[in-house]
């Protein structure tokens, strides 16, 4: 039996045993998670999920992918290069068991992307001026 599931923007075809590469997760080597999207699952075709279904999962380590490189050089009248690398972060997963039903009920933690310091630190200041402004419209009324 496999199953289709959704993490980190991509969609992956997985069986009990596999060893996946996938966007960093906020766990540890060796934690237990479980990715409760699930697209589809043996017959089962979900719309657009399967209801209960979910892939459980073991974090083997967190890695980072080869460095990519791109050059740019602009000529003409402008002499100017620009050279950046770049190594994503992913994390190691072994797929463990495949659930049709009950996942939800299950005591395995849900895999959830693991979010940079600067996305964090961008996002905290979006939450403050938000509770600003629903401040002052209290204060309005």
């Amino acid at each position: 039996m496999f199953a289709v599931l959704k993490t980190g923007g991509k969609q992956y075809r997985v069986q009990a045993g596999d060893v996946l590469r996938v966007e960093k997760l906020n766990a540890e080597a060796g934690d237990k998670v479980q990715f409760n999207e699930v697209l589809m699952i043996g017959s089962t075709i979900g719309a657009p999920l399967v209801a209960g279904a979910g892939v459980q999962a073991e974090v083997i380590d967190n890695i980072k992918a080869d460095k990519v490189i791109t050059y740019v050089k602009r000529r003409r009248k402008h002499s100017s290069q620009r050279t950046r690398g770049h190594r994503q972060q992913l994390t190691l997963v072994r797929v463990t068991e495949l659930l049709e039903k009950g996942a939800d009920k299950s005591d395995v933690k849900a895999a959830v992307g693991a979010r940079t310091k600067v996305e964090a630190a961008a996002a905290k200041p979006a939450k403050a001026k938000k509770a600003k402004a629903e401040a002052a419209a209290a204060d309005a009324n």
